[in-house]
C-alpha cells in the first residue's frame, strides 16, 4: 500500500517510539520523511532505521528559534509540506505537593508552546490539502494520579485541535489528534522513575487495559498514517483515541 507516494511529511520527535515507528511507516508508504530528535547518535540511528531518502534535523521541541530554524531548513529542502505530525513531548510524574515550577514549566514548555508554534511556523508550508496530526493522551480521560501536569498539557492539545481544525479548514488543511494509551516505548524510562517504579506502574496499568496488554508504536503510526493519506480526507478535528478499550470499556 503505497497511500502516501510524493508526500512530503515532517516528524517531530522522530527518533524512538511512536515517532520513529511512524517515520518508518511513512517511508513504507511511499513518502519523504524528514524527523527531528535532540541527540545526535539517536538521529543518525533512526535515519539508518528508516532507510529510503529520510532526512533529520536536531531541534528542541520547546525552542522558538528551533523551531522557526526547522521550518527553515524545511522550506528549502522540500519546499511545501503534505503532512505535519507534532509528535515531540515528554512526561514527568509527581503527587501535587511535589510539583515544582521547572516540573510544570518544563511539560508546557514542550507539549504545548512547542506543538503550538510548530504548527504555527510550518502553516505557509502546508500546501491545500495538507494534513496536520498532533500526538495527545488518554490521560485526560482518566484522572491518573501524579500526572496533573502532564495531563493538563495534554488537555491542553485536544483543545488546540479543535481550534487549529476550525481556523484552518478553509484553507484545505485538515487537523486531527491522536491519543494513544499504554504503549510499549521507553517513555516511562525517561521521566525519573526507577525500574521498581516503573513495573509497579506497568503492572497498574495492565489491569486496566481490556484487550490484556500495552500497544505498540507500529499500531499508532499506522494509525497516524490513515490521517496523513486521502483516506481520512473526511476527518475533521477528530481525536482518535487508540488504547485497547481502556477509556470506553
Amino acid at each position: 500500500m503505497n497511500r502516501l507516494t510524493n508526500k512530503k511529511a515532517v516528524i517531530t520527535g522522530g527518533t524512538s517510539g511512536i515517532g520513529l515507528a511512524t517515520a518508518i511507516q511513512f517511508a513504507k508508504e511511499g513518502a519523504q520523511v524528514i524527523i527531528t530528535g535532540t541527540h545526535e547518535q539517536r538521529l543518525k540511528d533512526a535515519l539508518a532505521k528508516i532507510g529510503g531518502n529520510a532526512k533529520g534535523f536536531l531541534s528542541e521541541a520547546g525552542s522558538l528559534q528551533d523551531i522557526r530554524n526547522l521550518a527553515t531548513r524545511v522550506k528549502d529542502l522540500f519546499g511545501e509540506v503534505d503532512v505535519l505530525f507534532v509528535n515531540a513531548g515528554l512526561g514527568f510524574f509527581a503527587p501535587i505537593e511535589q510539583v515544582d515550577e521547572q516540573h510544570f514549566e518544563q511539560q508546557f514548555n514542550v507539549n504545548v508552546k512547542g506543538l503550538f508554534f510548530t504548527v504555527q511556523q510550518f502553516l505557509p508550508l502546508l500546501k491545500k490539502g495538507s494534513s496536520v496530526i498532533l500526538t495527545s493522551s488518554v490521560v485526560p480521560e482518566i484522572g491518573m494520579p501524579g500526572g496533573a501536569v502532564y495531563s493538563a498539557t495534554k488537555g491542553a492539545v485536544l483543545s488546540l485541535n479543535k481550534v487549529f481544525a476550525a481556523e484552518l479548514i478553509s484553507k484545505g488543511i485538515r487537523v486531527n489528534t491522536v491519543s494513544p494509551g499504554p504503549i510499549n516505548t521507553n517513555f516511562f524510562a525517561r521521566n525519573g522513575l526507577t525500574p521498581e517504579q516503573i513495573e509497579g506502574f506497568a503492572s497498574g496499568i495492565l489491569q486496566q487495559l481490556p484487550i490484556g496488554r500495552f500497544g505498540e508504536p507500529e499500531e499508532i503510526a499506522k494509525a497516524v498514517a490513515f490521517l496523513a493519506s486521502d483516506d481520512s480526507s473526511y476527518v475533521v478535528g477528530e481525536n482518535l483515541i487508540i488504547d485497547g478499550g481502556m477509556v470506553n470499556l
